[in-house]
C-alpha cells in the first residue's frame, strides 16, 4: 500500500500525482484548491504608516463523498505555513493536504508576503520582517476564511515545518487570540541559534530576514517564540527528528518544557534516525496521525481513524 492510497482511504487506483487526470475512483474524495485573495497589512504594524495590501492562499474545502459534516457546524481550519521561508505553496495534488480534507478539516495553504511567485516586491516584503509579515498574513488568511463563513472561528489551527514551524510558533506566541492549537515540525524557536549555527550555504540568509548579527541581536530575541512563552497560551504538538543538524532537537525540547511549566497542553514526539524532515514512511504516517489525534483532543471532535493515542502533558483526560 502506498502513502498515496493510505491518504485517500485505501482506494486502489492508478496514481496520477503529476497529471490533471484523476481516476474516477477518487472522484468525490479529492478537494480542489481555490485561490483566495485576502486583505492584510504591511509593516510597521500598529502604526498609521501601515498600509493595506493583498496576500494569497489556496483554500481546500473538506471533501469526502461518503461523509457529511453536521448541518449546524462549520469545519475546523488548518492553516499551512510553508518553509523556506521564501519558497511557495502550490496548487499541485498533495496527498498530505487531502489527508486533512478527506477527514472533514478545511485547509488554507498560505503564500504569505515573502513567497516566491508573485514578483520581487512581494517576495521582498519579508526582508527584514521574518516573524512579522508571515505571521500577519497567516493570521489574516485564517480570519478572512472565518469571517467569510467557510470555517469555524473557534477551531482555527496552524501547522508548519522548519521556517514554517517558526511562523507557526510565532503566530501562537505573538497572536494568541487567533489560533486554538498548532503543530511545529522541526520548527525554529530561537532565531539567534539560526544566526549562529546555520549551515554555510545559508549563512547570510538571516541577515536579509532579520538583520545583521550581532548588531540586530535584540531583534532576533524579540521575534523568537522561545523568549515569549509568557504570551503563548495555545496547546501545541512538536515533532522532531533527533539527527536534525539544521534545527537542533533541543529547540523543540526547550519549548515543550516551557509549556509544561505553564500548564499548557503540549505533546512531543521525537523520531530516531530522522533529520530535517521525515523520510521513513512509518514516521510520516505517525506524524500526520499524531497531529490529527492532538487536534481532535484540543478542538473536540472524534477521529474516524483508529489512531494510537499521543501522550499529552497537562491533560488528565489524555493518555499518559
Amino acid at each position: 500500500m502506498s502513502l498515496f492510497t493510505y491518504y485517500i482511504n485505501g482506494l486502489s487506483a492508478k496514481q496520477h500525482t503529476g497529471s490533471k487526470v484523476v481516476s474516477d475512483a477518487y472522484s468525490g474524495f479529492l478537494s480542489e484548491p481555490q485561490e483566495v485573495v485576502f486583505s492584510t497589512k504591511l509593516p510597521p504594524f500598529g502604526s498609521s504608516e501601515s498600509k493595506d495590501a493583498n496576500a494569497y492562499a489556496y483554500y481546500y474545502p473538506p471533501t469526502n463523498k461518503d461523509y457529511q459534516g453536521p448541518d449546524n457546524e462549520l469545519p475546523p481550519l488548518l492553516v499551512l505555513s510553508h518553509g523556506g521561508p521564501t519558497s511557495a505553496a502550490s496548487s499541485v495534488l498533495q496527498s498530505k493536504i487531502q489527508y486533512w480534507t478527506s477527514r472533514g478539516i478545511a485547509v488554507a495553504d498560505v503564500n504569505y508576503g515573502g513567497s516566491t511567485g508573485y514578483g520581487r516586491e512581494y517576495r521582498e516584503r519579508l526582508y527584514p520582517h521574518f516573524g512579522e509579515v508571515d505571521v500577519q498574513d497567516c493570521c489574516a488568511a485564517a480570519l478572512y476564511l472565518a469571517d467569510s463563513g467557510l470555517v469555524d472561528r473557534k477551531r482555527l489551527s496552524i501547522m508548519g515545518g522548519s521556517a514554517g514551524g517558526f511562523t507557526t510558533l510565532a503566530c501562537l506566541a505573538f497572536r494568541p487570540e487567533v489560533f486554538a492549537v498548532g503543530a511545529s515540525l522541526y520548527g525554529i524557536s530561537d532565531l539567534e541559534v539560526l544566526a549562529k549555527e546555520t549551515h554555510k550555504f545559508e549563512a547570510e540568509y538571516p541577515v536579509h530576514l532579520v538583520g545583521p548579527y550581532p548588531e540586530a541581536r535584540a531583534e532576533y530575541i524579540r521575534r523568537s517564540p522561545l523568549y515569549s512563552v509568557d504570551t503563548l497560551a495555545c496547546p501545541a504538538i512538536f515533532l522532531q527528528g533527533l539527527e536534525d543538524k539544521v534545527v537542533p532537537p533541543n529547540q523543540a525540547t526547550l519549548m515543550v518544557n516551557a509549556l509544561k511549566e505553564k500548564g499548557i497542553r503540549v505533546a512531543h514526539i521525537e523520531f530516531e534516525g530522522e533529520q530535517h524532515g521525515f523520510r521513513k514512511s512509518e514516521n510520516i504516517v505517525r506524524a500526520l496521525e499524531a497531529q490529527l489525534y492532538f487536534f481532535s483532543q484540543i478542538l473536540g471532535f472524534e477521529t474516524a481513524d483508529q489512531i494510537d493515542p499521543v501522550p499529552i502533558f497537562n491533560d488528565p483526560s489524555a493518555a499518559n
